[in-house]
């Protein structure tokens, strides 16, 4: 394990990202996105609230509290969207289909790389609190008060299916075959559907909120924050973790596992703790590797690539890093 030196971006990481080419891209509570090169680009007048990479793999979409969608890269900042006197606190982005979706309140907008007069908005009865397309990029998830609000993404007038559960869903994630749809709830729970017919799957014996998910070993496995460990829940099989056990791993009682990432066809996984400390772990041979062991302020932002090769991470105080691990 290489870690290159440490950053200090002086400023909230609010998210981190690896670009197509595996650069790192970090974005602040300052406005501004920082590229692991050193370049750096005021996207905002006032926090970024939420970012991730641009369908084409190049730069960052930031969402902020001044009202735009923005597409940073090295050179150049563009604006997507502007929606005055709003926040828009959440950003989501398909490379298969080339749309992003970000929210603002109750409404969820459309949008396509492709065509720059395209535009949707979908209304919901609560705010969403999070945005995810299905990985064909068709349909779009609103994660809100009361389940799952499920859109097809470009039909302008529709009525969109509702996979309902009791409470507050603050975070969605799709399993890589579109086949279920995992959701943290504001109580210490994880909901699930099968969205072909709708079966719920309760998920829960969590000490702590599970805000963090992320589907690993090609949607066999799904690692989730919440715990002392990382915990682990088995997707396999047409029923997924129903009648099953989560495994936790890198238990400590001494710290609670805040921001999780994992390589979407490897058994690599990657934990950011509430103390300030990183691991990474080949859940093969279930061998922590300490990314960043001294410990500070809460990790906010956690991003692993796609051959596990390498890792990111920001901090509720700025500090970040970027390490290189796996196989």
């Amino acid at each position: 394990m290489q870690e290159a030196p440490p950053l200090d971006f002086d400023a909230y990481v609010t998210a981190v990202s690896f670009d197509r080419a595996g650069r790192a891209v970090f974005a602040l509570g300052d406005g501004t996105v920082r590229f692991e090169g050193g370049e750096a680009q005021t996207a905002h007048d006032g926090a970024v609230l939420a970012a991730v990479v641009h369908p084409s793999g190049e730069g960052l979409l930031s969402g902020g509290d001044d009202g735009r969608l923005v597409w940073s890269r090295t050179a150049s900042v563009q604006e997507i969207a502007n929606l005055p006197g709003k926040w828009i606190d959440t950003v989501a982005a398909s490379p298969a289909s080339g749309l992003i979706a970000f929210s603002a309140g109750r409404e969820a907008h459309v949008r396509d790389t492709a065509d720059a007069a395209f535009s949707r908005t979908f209304v919901h009865e609560k705010s969403v609190a999070d945005l995810a397309f299905e990985p064909k990029g068709r349909r779009l998830a609103a994660a809100t008060y009361g389940g799952v609000w499920l859109w097809y993404a470009r039909i302008e007038t529709q009525k969109p299916a509702r996979l309902t559960w009791a409470g507050s869903h603050v975070a969605v994630a799709w399993s890589p075959d579109g086949k279920f749809l995992i959701s943290a709830m504001q109580e210490n729970q994880l909901h699930g559907w099968r969205v072909a017919d709708e079966k719920n799957m309760r998920m829960g014996g969590y000490p702590a909120k599970p805000k963090s998910l992320a589907f690993l070993n090609k949607g066999s496995l799904l690692v989730t924050s919440g715990a002392n460990g990382a915990v682990v829940w088995p997707f396999a099989g047409a029923t997924g973790p129903m009648g099953k056990q989560a495994a936790e791993v890198g238990y400590d009682e001494a710290a609670t596992v805040v921001r999780v990432a994992g390589a979407p066809s490897l058994n690599w996984i990657a934990a950011g703790l509430d103390d300030g400390r990183v691991w990474a772990c080949d859940l093969a041979g279930q061998k922590i590797t300490p990314l960043k062991a001294e410990k500070g302020a809460p990790v906010t932002a956690l991003a692993m690539t796609p051959d596990a090769r390498r890792v990111a991470w920001g901090c509720e105080d700025g500090a970040a890093g970027v390490a290189e691990v796996g196989p």
